[in-house]
């Protein structure tokens, strides 16, 4: 280890860290010391009489229990496995050039080599230790790294850090910039090669895995008693060491950036900027592009490459195309693999896992999706499906269609039918308001009906809808379809799908890395309320008049997801009269938006 002061605080708190574990030692230890000397003095006719023999009658138990009972938490401890970050490992062969770029930094800091390299879905990158047994890499014949140099390396010597590399980072960023992002990651093999900072980590990592197996829930009384006496102890030492770990890792991560100042470090101040900019263009294509899809059932299977298309337009829109252009011109990071579709594939794959849930695999109902077939399979797809639900929930609450002597007498979907449902010049509704007894209050008397089951208002037990703070300041019709909406996405949300496991489906695999039961790990939003889906299926239902009246086709915005075209160009202003009419009721804006580019409301449209 270096002499930065980084790493010199670093291996102080990591002292402080393992003399917390030899007082926890020294506690177990003392009543079985106690025992010895009491048994030794009645060997030496020393220590006799009642009372000395009482106490060891007592103390000699007493001391054999804590001993088992030390002896069981230290194996809980030892054999627990820690936390794992989902990854997509990359092999040598897959990737020999970033391998030989990552083995030269490590020469230029003087630090050891990682052992490995894995992308992750996200924008960061770190080192993440994986020498527990659990976590062990095949033999050495099938398993290629840096730092290893045979099987008897890997049995003589710890294995290195295993460096995770965001892999939005591979494809928006230039050789260069990777390179000047890497170099402090990197730089902290040299502090975690440490013995005494790697036995800290090692013992806070075994506490925390402790604890995460005390909290798995169990049917066996027994085995729930003892374990949850395992997680008391293991909570009781990882809070004494909680100021001396978080430290650690500070000055860990002080004496690698200070290491890697020698290293192109006016690059870096260039790189992460780019970092920030990747970061903005990852989290809006994941929002407003791939969620979309994932709803759907499919998955976009080239992310990383949309991250290049999210951030040029993203540049070109705030006029930095030119500063951009002799940058794009450089050769990406991205060149450094054998094959980026495949890697870019299975990160995407592992990404959908990640932030929405989904299945491990391919499938019937999860089917990757490429970008140029996303607006007829996701785009065009999504409306047609909103707006078949949306017609459906209009049926079961009893909705005529529209009669007049502008719109012809119709079975078949129109939009005119929701627009005159919608249609309401009565005052917004409010949170708690029972002014009236249901949607049929503040009719228009616009042809569109409500049968007398709606028209009664909700049933005895059940909540009012009109109650909901979400809803409050829409139209009575708005927020009694709004909830029925609502109410209806949850129940298809709930039933079973074919792809989805039974409850009665095996648990998952032991030898697995991480554990999946809790998918997703990390969900980009929350869910969408009663007025947003309202909002979404209407602007569904627009849409599709437009394709089947108007002649616009679905396409893709790579900042704002899927969009309408006509004539190729982008449509606007759509979601403010949307807006309009769930809240005041009023569809004038929304029909003189529809006139002015020829779509007929009261034509029939295609449902998904």
């Amino acid at each position: 280890m270096g002499v930065e002061a980084g790493a010199q605080a670093a291996r102080a708190r990591a002292l402080a860290v393992l003399r917390i574990r030899s007082r926890a030692l020294a506690v177990a230890l003392l009543p079985a010391a106690v025992a010895v000397i009491l048994l030794a003095g009645a060997v030496g006719d020393r220590l006799e009489g009642p009372v000395w023999d009482a106490a060891r009658w007592v103390m000699t138990p007493f001391a054999v229990l804590v001993l088992l009972a030390a002896a069981g938490i230290a194996l809980v401890v030892a054999r627990a496995r820690p936390a794992m970050s989902p990854t997509v490992p990359v092999a040598e062969e897959a990737a020999p050039d970033l391998y030989r770029m990552v083995r030269d930094l490590a020469d230029r800091l003087d630090v050891p080599a990682p052992s490995a390299i894995a992308l992750t879905p996200d924008c960061d990158s770190w080192l993440e230790d994986r020498t527990h047994p659990a976590h062990a890499p095949p033999p050495a014949e099938e398993h290629h790294d840096i730092a290893g140099a045979g099987r008897q390396a890997h049995r003589r010597h710890p294995a290195a850090p295993v460096l995770v590399i965001g892999s939005p980072f591979l494809w928006w960023m230039r050789v260069g910039e990777l390179r000047a992002v890497l170099a402090p990651v990197i730089a902290g093999t040299g502090p975690s090669a440490h013995p005494d900072i790697a036995a800290a980590r090692r013992f806070v990592r075994g506490l925390d895995a402790a604890v995460a197996v005390a909290s798995e829930p169990r049917r066996d009384p027994v085995s729930r008693a003892v374990l949850a006496g395992v997680g008391w102890v293991a909570r009781l030492l990882l809070r004494s060491c909680r100021v001396h770990a978080a430290e650690l890792e500070r000055g860990v991560a002080a004496a690698a950036a200070e290491r890697a100042q020698a290293v192109d470090y006016g690059l870096r101040i260039v790189a992460q900027e780019q970092v920030g900019l990747a970061y903005a263009g990852w989290d809006r294509l994941l929002t407003r592009v791939a969620l979309p899809a994932w709803r759907m059932g499919r998955w976009p299977s080239r992310l990383d490459a949309g991250v290049v298309a999210a951030l040029t337009e993203l540049s070109r829109r705030d006029r930095l195309a030119e500063g951009f252009a002799s940058r794009l011109g450089e050769r990406p990071a991205c060149d450094l693999l054998e094959e980026p579709g495949t890697v870019d594939e299975a990160a995407s794959l592992l990404a959908a896992r990640l932030f929405h849930g989904g299945p491990a695999g391919p499938g019937p109902d999860w089917s990757p999706v490429d970008w140029s077939e996303y607006p007829d399979e996701v785009v065009d797809r999504k409306w047609r499906l909103d707006a078949a639900r949306l017609h459906r929930v209009l049926d079961a609450m009893g909705v005529r269609p529209t009669t007049g002597p502008t719109a012809p007498v119709t079975v078949a979907p129109t939009l005119s039918r929701v627009l005159d449902h919608l249609t309401d010049t009565a005052p917004a509704w409010t949170a708690g308001n029972t002014g009236a007894t249901g949607p049929a209050a503040g009719s228009t008397g616009s042809g569109a009906d409500i049968a007398p089951s709606e028209a009664a208002g909700p049933p005895p037990g059940r909540p009012d809808p009109l109650d909901d703070e979400d809803l409050a300041g829409t139209t009575a019709p708005s927020a009694t379809l709004a909830a029925r909406l609502s109410a209806e996405l949850a129940r298809e949300e709930a039933a079973p799908s074919p792809a989805a496991p039974s409850p009665a489906s095996p648990a998952p695999d032991p030898a697995a890395l991480w554990d999946d039961r809790a998918l997703p790990l990390f969900p980009l939003q929350p869910p969408r309320t009663a007025r947003e889906l309202l909002a979404d299926h209407l602007t569904a239902m627009v849409c599709c008049a437009a394709m089947d009246t108007a002649g616009a086709t679905p396409g893709l915005d790579w900042l704002d997801g899927p969009t309408l075209l006509m004539d190729g160009e982008r449509t606007a202003d759509l979601a403010p009269k949307v807006l309009t009419l769930i809240e005041d009721g009023d569809a004038t804006p929304l029909r003189v938006w529809l006139s002015q580019l020829g779509i007929r409301p009261e034509k029939p449209v295609r449902l998904g």
